[in-house]
Protein backbone atom coordinates (compact mmCIF):
# COMPACT_ATOMS: atom_id res chain seq x y z
CA UNK A 1 0.00 0.00 0.00
CA UNK A 2 1.42 3.48 -0.76
CA UNK A 3 1.22 5.96 1.99
CA UNK A 4 -1.44 8.29 2.44
CA UNK A 5 -2.86 11.50 4.17
CA UNK A 6 -5.69 9.01 5.62
CA UNK A 7 -7.28 11.26 7.80
CA UNK A 8 -9.60 13.17 5.26
CA UNK A 9 -10.75 10.03 4.43
CA UNK A 10 -11.66 8.19 7.47
CA UNK A 11 -14.92 8.12 7.12
CA UNK A 12 -15.30 7.29 3.50
CA UNK A 13 -12.90 4.10 4.17
CA UNK A 14 -15.03 3.31 7.06
CA UNK A 15 -18.43 3.18 5.48
CA UNK A 16 -17.11 2.15 1.88
CA UNK A 17 -15.97 -1.70 3.22
CA UNK A 18 -19.11 -1.42 5.49
CA UNK A 19 -21.66 -0.50 2.87
CA UNK A 20 -19.85 -3.78 0.45
CA UNK A 21 -20.75 -6.55 2.95
CA UNK A 22 -24.31 -5.21 3.34
CA UNK A 23 -25.11 -4.80 0.05
CA UNK A 24 -23.32 -8.14 -1.02
CA UNK A 25 -24.97 -9.94 2.10
CA UNK A 26 -28.65 -8.11 2.72
CA UNK A 27 -31.43 -6.82 0.75
CA UNK A 28 -32.37 -3.24 0.98
CA UNK A 29 -35.93 -4.58 2.63
CA UNK A 30 -33.73 -6.81 4.95
CA UNK A 31 -31.76 -3.63 5.73
CA UNK A 32 -35.41 -1.91 6.32
CA UNK A 33 -35.99 -4.91 8.47
CA UNK A 34 -33.63 -5.12 10.94
CA UNK A 35 -32.18 -1.07 11.48
CA UNK A 36 -35.17 0.50 10.24
CA UNK A 37 -32.57 2.63 7.97
CA UNK A 38 -31.65 2.87 4.24
CA UNK A 39 -28.55 2.52 2.75
CA UNK A 40 -28.94 6.25 2.04
CA UNK A 41 -28.71 7.15 6.24
CA UNK A 42 -24.61 7.17 6.94
CA UNK A 43 -25.08 7.46 10.55
CA UNK A 44 -28.10 4.23 10.51
CA UNK A 45 -26.04 2.40 8.08
CA UNK A 46 -22.76 3.26 10.79
CA UNK A 47 -24.30 1.68 13.75
CA UNK A 48 -25.79 -1.23 12.12
CA UNK A 49 -22.49 -2.14 10.86
CA UNK A 50 -20.64 -1.49 13.97
CA UNK A 51 -22.87 -3.41 16.19
CA UNK A 52 -22.42 -6.57 13.47
CA UNK A 53 -19.01 -5.76 13.55
CA UNK A 54 -19.25 -6.26 17.07
CA UNK A 55 -21.52 -9.37 17.08
CA UNK A 56 -18.55 -10.95 14.44
CA UNK A 57 -15.69 -10.52 17.07
CA UNK A 58 -18.58 -11.86 19.96
CA UNK A 59 -18.90 -14.90 17.85
CA UNK A 60 -15.16 -15.59 16.69
CA UNK A 61 -14.36 -15.41 20.12
CA UNK A 62 -16.71 -17.93 21.31
CA UNK A 63 -15.23 -19.70 18.89
CA UNK A 64 -11.73 -19.44 19.53
CA UNK A 65 -9.62 -22.20 21.39
CA UNK A 66 -6.12 -22.66 22.52
CA UNK A 67 -5.97 -25.94 22.14
CA UNK A 68 -6.81 -25.57 18.19
CA UNK A 69 -3.62 -25.22 16.30
CA UNK A 70 -3.11 -22.90 12.66
CA UNK A 71 -1.64 -25.55 10.22
CA UNK A 72 2.15 -25.83 9.91
CA UNK A 73 4.34 -26.58 7.33
CA UNK A 74 7.70 -27.85 5.59
CA UNK A 75 10.38 -25.46 4.77
CA UNK A 76 10.31 -26.65 1.47
CA UNK A 77 6.67 -24.83 1.44
CA UNK A 78 8.27 -21.47 1.87
CA UNK A 79 6.77 -18.28 0.01
CA UNK A 80 9.99 -17.26 -1.36
CA UNK A 81 10.27 -14.07 -1.46
CA UNK A 82 8.06 -13.57 1.09
CA UNK A 83 5.83 -10.21 0.34
CA UNK A 84 6.44 -7.34 2.28
CA UNK A 85 3.63 -5.83 3.22
CA UNK A 86 2.24 -2.25 5.08
CA UNK A 87 0.45 0.69 5.31
CA UNK A 88 3.77 2.78 3.42
CA UNK A 89 5.76 1.53 0.45
CA UNK A 90 8.93 -0.72 1.21
CA UNK A 91 11.32 2.42 0.37
CA UNK A 92 9.78 3.81 3.54
CA UNK A 93 10.50 0.69 5.59
CA UNK A 94 11.69 1.41 9.44
CA UNK A 95 15.27 1.37 10.48
CA UNK A 96 15.49 0.79 14.08
CA UNK A 97 19.02 0.55 15.99
CA UNK A 98 18.73 -2.82 17.95
CA UNK A 99 21.91 -1.74 20.00
CA UNK A 100 19.82 1.50 21.53
CA UNK A 101 16.25 -0.09 20.90
CA UNK A 102 14.48 -0.88 24.32
CA UNK A 103 11.11 -2.98 24.43
CA UNK A 104 8.68 -1.47 26.97
CA UNK A 105 5.85 -2.64 29.45
CA UNK A 106 2.96 -1.26 30.89
CA UNK A 107 -0.35 -1.52 32.63
CA UNK A 108 -1.02 -4.47 34.02
CA UNK A 109 2.59 -5.96 34.09
CA UNK A 110 4.04 -7.03 37.81
CA UNK A 111 8.08 -6.36 36.42
CA UNK A 112 7.34 -3.06 33.59
CA UNK A 113 10.91 -2.78 33.64
CA UNK A 114 12.56 -2.49 29.63
CA UNK A 115 13.63 -5.36 27.77
CA UNK A 116 16.99 -4.91 25.30
CA UNK A 117 16.96 -7.07 22.17
CA UNK A 118 20.24 -9.41 23.67
CA UNK A 119 17.75 -10.11 26.78
CA UNK A 120 14.83 -11.37 24.18
CA UNK A 121 17.59 -13.48 22.22
CA UNK A 122 18.65 -15.43 25.22
CA UNK A 123 15.45 -16.49 26.54
CA UNK A 124 14.12 -19.88 25.10
CA UNK A 125 13.06 -20.02 21.45
CA UNK A 126 11.37 -22.13 19.09
CA UNK A 127 10.45 -22.11 15.62
CA UNK A 128 7.41 -22.30 13.19
CA UNK A 129 6.56 -22.63 9.80
CA UNK A 130 2.86 -20.71 9.21
CA UNK A 131 0.81 -19.10 6.85
CA UNK A 132 0.05 -15.15 6.69
CA UNK A 133 -3.02 -14.25 5.90
CA UNK A 134 -3.88 -10.83 4.18
CA UNK A 135 -7.01 -9.32 4.34
CA UNK A 136 -6.27 -7.96 0.99
CA UNK A 137 -6.92 -11.65 -0.29
CA UNK A 138 -3.48 -13.23 -0.87
CA UNK A 139 -1.32 -15.53 1.96
CA UNK A 140 2.48 -16.78 1.93
CA UNK A 141 3.93 -19.20 4.21
CA UNK A 142 7.21 -17.99 6.32
CA UNK A 143 9.37 -19.50 9.06
CA UNK A 144 9.11 -17.75 11.74
CA UNK A 145 12.03 -18.19 15.12
CA UNK A 146 11.33 -16.73 19.16
CA UNK A 147 9.46 -16.73 22.26
CA UNK A 148 6.41 -18.09 22.90
CA UNK A 149 4.24 -14.89 23.86
CA UNK A 150 2.59 -17.21 26.83
CA UNK A 151 6.21 -17.57 28.38
CA UNK A 152 6.99 -13.99 27.78
CA UNK A 153 3.90 -12.74 29.72
CA UNK A 154 4.16 -15.12 32.62
CA UNK A 155 7.86 -14.28 32.97
CA UNK A 156 7.04 -10.55 33.14
CA UNK A 157 4.28 -11.44 35.34
CA UNK A 158 1.20 -10.04 33.20
CA UNK A 159 -1.94 -10.20 34.60
CA UNK A 160 -3.67 -13.33 32.39
CA UNK A 161 -7.59 -11.95 33.53
CA UNK A 162 -6.93 -8.67 31.62
CA UNK A 163 -8.90 -8.87 28.71
CA UNK A 164 -6.42 -7.22 25.91
CA UNK A 165 -2.61 -7.15 25.01
CA UNK A 166 -1.85 -3.71 23.01
CA UNK A 167 1.27 -2.99 21.06
CA UNK A 168 3.09 0.07 19.72
CA UNK A 169 5.48 0.52 16.88
CA UNK A 170 8.19 2.10 15.58
CA UNK A 171 6.20 2.86 12.30
CA UNK A 172 3.42 4.40 14.30
CA UNK A 173 1.54 1.31 13.70
CA UNK A 174 -1.05 -0.06 16.45
CA UNK A 175 -2.54 -3.13 17.56
CA UNK A 176 -4.33 -4.92 19.88
CA UNK A 177 -5.17 -8.77 20.80
CA UNK A 178 -7.78 -10.67 22.95
CA UNK A 179 -5.93 -12.13 25.50
CA UNK A 180 -6.31 -15.89 24.64
CA UNK A 181 -4.86 -15.26 21.46
CA UNK A 182 -2.00 -13.63 23.30
CA UNK A 183 -1.73 -16.88 25.48
CA UNK A 184 -2.06 -19.09 22.38
CA UNK A 185 1.21 -21.95 22.12
CA UNK A 186 1.43 -20.51 18.38
CA UNK A 187 1.75 -17.00 19.22
CA UNK A 188 5.23 -16.06 18.99
CA UNK A 189 7.76 -12.62 19.57
CA UNK A 190 9.15 -13.28 16.88
CA UNK A 191 12.84 -12.31 16.50
CA UNK A 192 14.09 -14.49 12.86
CA UNK A 193 12.79 -15.15 9.92
CA UNK A 194 14.14 -18.08 8.02
CA UNK A 195 16.63 -18.55 10.90
CA UNK A 196 18.63 -15.16 10.79
CA UNK A 197 17.75 -11.88 12.53
CA UNK A 198 14.67 -10.54 11.63
CA UNK A 199 14.68 -8.16 8.20
CA UNK A 200 13.91 -4.59 8.69
CA UNK A 201 11.28 -5.36 5.61
CA UNK A 202 9.17 -8.15 8.32
CA UNK A 203 9.63 -5.87 11.63
CA UNK A 204 13.38 -5.84 12.93
CA UNK A 205 13.59 -5.78 15.96
CA UNK A 206 10.59 -7.96 17.03
CA UNK A 207 6.86 -8.81 15.49
CA UNK A 208 4.00 -10.79 16.65
CA UNK A 209 3.65 -13.69 14.82
CA UNK A 210 -0.01 -14.80 15.19
CA UNK A 211 -1.18 -17.33 12.59
CA UNK A 212 -4.64 -17.50 14.23
CA UNK A 213 -5.45 -14.33 12.91
CA UNK A 214 -5.47 -12.05 9.94
CA UNK A 215 -1.53 -10.47 9.09
CA UNK A 216 -3.00 -6.54 9.90
CA UNK A 217 -3.23 -8.21 13.86
CA UNK A 218 0.76 -9.37 13.08
CA UNK A 219 2.52 -5.78 14.23
CA UNK A 220 5.74 -5.31 13.46
CA UNK A 221 8.68 -3.16 15.05
CA UNK A 222 7.48 -3.30 18.73
CA UNK A 223 8.17 -1.33 20.79
CA UNK A 224 6.13 -1.12 23.71
CA UNK A 225 2.96 -3.98 25.23
CA UNK A 226 0.52 -2.80 27.29
CA UNK A 227 -1.94 -5.32 29.55
CA UNK A 228 -4.79 -3.46 30.05
CA UNK A 229 -8.47 -3.94 30.58
CA UNK A 230 -9.41 -0.68 28.40
CA UNK A 231 -10.18 -1.17 24.77
CA UNK A 232 -7.07 -0.64 23.35
CA UNK A 233 -8.27 -0.93 19.15
CA UNK A 234 -6.04 -0.43 16.41
CA UNK A 235 -4.76 1.25 13.26
CA UNK A 236 -7.04 -0.44 10.65
CA UNK A 237 -9.77 -1.17 13.15
CA UNK A 238 -9.85 2.70 13.78
CA UNK A 239 -10.89 2.70 9.70
CA UNK A 240 -13.91 -0.17 10.37
CA UNK A 241 -12.07 -3.43 10.50
CA UNK A 242 -13.09 -6.08 12.59
CA UNK A 243 -11.09 -6.14 15.80
CA UNK A 244 -11.06 -9.89 16.59
CA UNK A 245 -9.94 -11.10 13.04
CA UNK A 246 -9.58 -14.65 13.96
CA UNK A 247 -9.33 -17.72 11.87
Amino acid sequence: MSRLDLSEHRSGMRRLPRRALLRGSLSVGALALLTGCNLEDDDAVDRALSAMSRWNDAVQAALFSRARLAPTYTTSDITDPFPFNAYYPIEQVRSVDGAAWRLELAGAIAERRAWSLPELLALPAETQVTRHICIEGWSAIGQWGGVRFSDFLARIGADTRARYVAFRCADNYRASIDMATALHPQTLLALTFRGAPLPPRYGFPVKLRVPTKLGFKNPKHIVAIEVTNTFPGGFWEDYGYNWFSGL
